[in-house]
């Protein structure tokens, strides 16, 4: 399945939710957003119904992001339709980790194949001023879980904010002694710039570190230490994803960079999204979506495809640098 500047899209990310458990300040407001009343939310039956559909066109990967996912009741159901779905090769879940403890040994059972866990600071006192609501320790154990469950990769997702003054050496150095993939993203000028950011002043340009100088960064602070630098990775860790990966010398994990603004990846962008309330988004910069929970709940098979080309067609070359969007991130799915 290609678009219309000839990229193969295969890879298809769900929000299977707008809740969530925290209320990170890159993400949401501290009130939250508005929440999506629940009869508007697609069912578990039609998210089944749109992958099918999907992995008929091509689709092979799946990501299920929130929100938080795993506040969604059914989700290790879900996770073992899809996974049982012809075509669909892997899926794989973006999650805060706070639920794993309970939650990593049915969702691998039940097929997961990897987890992406989201952690922006190794300092509590950080952490619990960027999540508003959270606790460093409990996100700490959803890693640790998702290890024992023998999810490979377990990659951690760290957001980089030059205010925050982040450790990121001490965040590159998890990959060294546990089969850990740490990626560190730029900050993302998406949702009300007015309403979401750090100390609530909302995204700024000031505030993002480009990949190229968090490098250098990383391997200025590890030469120091008496570490060496970051060397490329002989051997990426599996993913769908556009993180270009680094390692230490004989580390066990990885360390990669996902660069949005300062390297656009647009030109091998991969994906469509799907919004919990049955959006498809072409482009996680772009408001235009696509309204596909209609034809899921009363139509055929074959408008559910229309709806899935017709998004597909309107994937735009790239992101042009817009900044802000309608939806907050929380909203989208990532």
């Amino acid at each position: 399945m290609k678009d219309h500047h000839g990229r193969v899209i295969d890879y298809l990310r769900i929000s299977l939710t707008d809740r969530c458990n925290f209320r990170c300040v890159y993400c949401m407001p501290e009130d939250g957003v508005c929440q999506i009343p629940h009869d508007e939310i697609l069912r578990i039956e039609e998210i089944e119904r749109l992958v099918r559909v999907a992995a008929d066109l091509g689709i092979k990967s799946v990501r299920l992001t929130g929100g938080e996912p795993l506040v969604r009741k059914g989700v290790e159901d879900l996770v073992a339709s899809i996974t049982a779905t012809p075509g669909i090769e892997n899926v794989s879940m973006t999650t805060n980790g706070v639920l794993l403890p309970q939650m990593a040994k049915d969702l691998k059972a039940a097929g997961l194949d990897r987890v992406n866990i989201s952690l922006d600071t190794l300092d509590a006192e950080q952490f619990r001023k960027i999540t508003r609501v959270g606790k460093l320790e409990d996100t700490l154990a959803g890693i640790e879980a998702a290890l024992e469950a023998g999810f490979n990769p377990v990659k951690i997702n760290a957001v980089t904010v030059r205010s925050l003054e982040q450790d990121v050496l001490e965040f590159a150095k998890l990959s060294i002694d546990r089969p850990l993939h740490v990626r560190f993203i730029e900050f993302m000028p998406v949702g009300d710039s007015t309403s979401t950011g750090i100390d609530g002043q909302g995204w700024g340009k000031a505030d993002v570190i480009p990949s190229d100088e968090l490098i250098e960064t990383i391997n200025a602070q590890a030469e120091e230490a008496g570490i060496g630098g970051l060397i490329p990775a002989g051997k990426n860790p599996l993913g769908w994803g556009p993180a270009k990966y680094y390692q230490f010398e004989g580390a066990q994990g990885t360390v990669g960079f996902i660069s949005p603004l300062s390297r656009h990846f647009c030109s091998s962008c991969n994906r469509l999204r799907l919004t919990a309330d049955g959006k498809i988004r072409p482009c996680l910069f772009s408001d235009e979506e696509f309204d596909v929970r209609t034809p899921l709940r009363t139509q055929t098979d074959d408008e559910v495809r229309d709806v899935l080309l017709t998004a597909l067609g309107a994937k735009p070359d790239e992101h042009h640098d817009k900044v802000g969007t309608e939806r907050n991130m929380s909203q989208i799915g990532g």
